[in-house]
């Protein structure tokens, strides 16, 4: 009989798979574990599994996890840990530099900008629209203008509407795709999508300037459900690539998994740099050099047109990349479906999600909401802003200019949420927090003294809260809406529980885009502060803080509630800093016990070797062996805890058919028999 023995290999991510940023290779990340147990030593079994269930980035020596440990001593644990990653970095970074200088640049694009590349078209289309409205105003104001004759002005303003509610069609629709069909589909589908709107954009046309209206309106309507539609793709296949996909969650995983994810959600402001930047070229260019008004149509035709054509290049490369060099990115969610018995839609899952996380749901889709009113909301109405400290309001070129300095500060906001999200003394919940608070403050000032901050006394206060606001929108709830809305929510339901809080959220969207038609400038002031409080209300209240929280536990914790027994897992996945406040409150960390928690990871690793040597045994006696393969995949076990298994598993054990009954099937507690209730891989088809 073949030996279940596999060392762990040195992840290297490949173009098959989903690219995404955990930080360079800095080498031996799996090997801190023994490779010669000694049988029968209870010492010598801690560690053997160490490395499985007590990884020394997140557990001292002694084996206690970071959390338990007295504030003192946590700040000098997390602190060396992240010294040393930090450290191990930028070694890296200087040994990828020596042997090759643009290397570093290659590896980003591979692991940041392709990941986050449809996000980035998202920003470019999306914002666009708020970009180029000065321009149609100015040399169409009989459409585009406050009064318009030539044009509905329902249809006019329904360039909005339909674009923000073509999102959210896009964000629920390919959530539930991505987890029915899977995320490869989704992947292909959005980036297709997105391809064939950018054409009906670029030829959008009409017998007169409100057919044309018109025409834009649903060009940007299909479009829109391609840009929704990247939403939960990417947030989860960026997590669910193949550093997290076998047993062994690596150290990358847990120390920059959310860097992974707002990375390549970043994309997007760089979207709307690029958009701003090359309308601003392209004006010079047809407009002789000269960004002043007045406009003609010919010029503007050509701009527009041409800066929807441009990015359909790059799209239609994305729709090849994801087509032929992605073919895995469906893997984990194909594991999970296994593990449940499931083909199609999980809508067990699904069910159990609202009962065990609906609190989670209320924070990602609450959070998200408030944080869209803001966001959207100021980017929608920044020309008028922009209008009251420029000193030349009517030149189109003053303003984008202005709006790309705001754009540049956004970025800022963007990388440093990056930079901090995975730090465990700040990270998500701090920041969500921090960031509402923050814009809370930057709108509610102006708000009630805004006749002296739009004065020239003023004015340069006024305009330094605005950016501000900009930059910590992004350094706060923008950012980590987008990754928690997909880490605080199991695999077989990750797409749809983050096309749904998106959903709401771009309800958020469009509740600002429809509210600030009919109130002037100084009441939108009044009415967007509220919206930031209320946000940081629900996050502080219902969101848990998952910084550190190894997403593989998060999984093991979903076994046990879908399997009915989620008071018998005792795992950090409910340790209280890993729980909202209002789980707390329901008792939901009452079950966290490290000491028994370290029997169960054993015992259900235990079952799960077992049953692959059923298998194993079966495919040989069958003289199968094409699915030996199979087995092996995603095995992160050494020789150790192999040779542990296989000397401490007793043949009944072997024998034992799923479905059979046994002790932890009767529900025997953990304390009377030391072991785990069920096996992860058998038991759960019983569920």
């Amino acid at each position: 009989m073949a030996a279940l023995i596999r060392h762990h290999p040195h992840h290297d991510p490949v173009l098959g798979e989903v690219p995404v940023p955990h930080g360079p290779e800095t080498g031996g990340e799996h090997d801190h574990y023994p490779r010669r147990p000694v049988k029968g030593d209870p010492e010598s079994e801690q560690n053997i599994f160490a490395y499985l269930t007590h990884p020394d980035d997140s557990y001292t020596p002694e084996g206690v996890y970071w959390a338990d440990l007295p504030l003192r001593q946590r700040v000098s644990f997390v602190n060396k840990v992240q010294n040393e990653e930090a450290m191990n970095e930028l070694r890296t970074i200087g040994r990828m530099i020596k042997k090759d200088p643009l290397s570093p640049l290659s590896w980003y694009f591979r692991n940041a900008v392709l990941p986050g590349a449809g996000l980035g078209l998202e920003g470019y289309v999306l914002f666009s629209i708020g970009n180029l409205t000065p321009l149609f105003s100015a040399v169409w104001p009989t459409c585009w203008g406050k009064t318009p004759t030539d044009c509905s002005e329902n249809w006019v303003a329904s360039v909005t509407y339909l674009e923000v509610i073509g999102i959210m069609v896009g964000q629920l629709g390919v959530g539930v795709i991505g987890d029915w069909i899977g995320r490869r589909w989704g992947l292909i589908q959005d980036a297709a999508i997105m391809f064939v709107g950018l054409l009906m954009l670029t030829a959008s046309w009409g017998l007169n300037l409100n057919g044309w209206v018109i025409c834009y309106a649903w060009s940007l309507f299909f479009y829109g459900f391609g840009v929704g539609g990247e939403y939960p793709i990417t947030a989860t296949s960026s997590m669910e690539n193949a550093v997290t996909a076998g047993k062994l969650s690596t150290r990358e995983d847990r120390l920059h998994r959310g860097r992974k994810v707002t990375m390549s959600f970043l994309m997007q402001g760089w979207g709307q740099l690029i958009n701003q930047g090359l309308l601003i070229i392209l004006l010079l260019i047809l407009h002789h050099g000269d960004g002043d008004p007045p406009y003609s149509d010919t010029t503007v035709q050509w701009v527009f047109r041409l800066s929807f054509a441009i990015p359909a290049i790059g799209t239609l490369w994305l729709v090849y990349f994801r087509t032929y060099k992605m073919p895995h990115a469906s893997r984990q969610l194909a594991a999970a479906k296994k593990k449940n018995n499931v083909t199609g839609y999980d809508l067990e899952s699904l069910k159990m999600c609202y009962t065990h996380f609906g609190g989670r749901l209320f924070a990602a889709a609450g959070g998200w909401f408030c944080n869209d009113v803001f966001f959207y909301g100021n980017k929608l109405f920044q020309s008028q802003f922009i209008a009251v400290i420029s000193n030349n309001p009517k030149s189109v070129m003053v303003g984008w200019v202005w709006n790309l300095l705001n754009v540049i500060v956004s970025l800022l906001g963007y990388y440093l949420a990056s930079f901090l999200i995975d730090n465990k003394f700040y990270g998500r919940k701090m920041m969500q927090q921090v960031g509402f608070l923050m814009c809370f403050i930057f709108f509610v000032v102006p708000a009630f003294k805004y006749d002296y901050y739009t004065s020239p006394a003023g004015i340069k206060s006024f305009q330094a809260m605005y950016f501000l606001s900009s930059f910590f929108n992004q350094f706060g709830p923008n950012s980590v809406t987008f990754l928690v809305a997909g880490e605080i929510f199991p695999t077989p339901v990750r797409a749809s529980a983050h096309g749904f809080s998106a959903c709401i959220g771009k309800a958020g969207a469009l509740l600002a885009s429809v509210l600030y038609n009919y109130i002037d400038t100084q009441t939108k002031f009044y009415v967007v502060p509220w919206f930031g409080l209320a946000g940081m209300v629900i996050t502080w209240l219902f969101l848990p803080d998952t910084t550190g929280l190894d997403l593989k536990e998060q999984e093991r914790r979903w076994f046990y509630l879908r399997s009915g027994r989620g008071d018998e897992y005792h795992g950090i996945a409910v340790h209280p800093v890993h729980l909202s406040l209002w789980e707390r409150m329901r008792g939901a960390g009452k079950n966290y016990n490290p000491e028994l928690d370290q029997k169960q990871r054993i015992e259900d690793m235990r079952e799960e070797w077992a049953g692959k040597e059923r298998s194993r045994r079966d495919k040989e006696v069958s003289g199968d062996a094409s699915g030996t393969a199979d087995l092996d995949d995603g095995d992160d076990w050494n020789d150790a805890v192999n040779h542990y298994f296989r000397n401490t598993t007793s043949d009944d054990q072997l024998k034992m058919q799923p479905g059979t009954e046994s002790n932890s099937e009767k529900g025997v507690s953990n304390e009377k028999t030391g072991t785990a209730p069920s096996s992860l891989d058998d038991k759960i088809v019983n569920a």
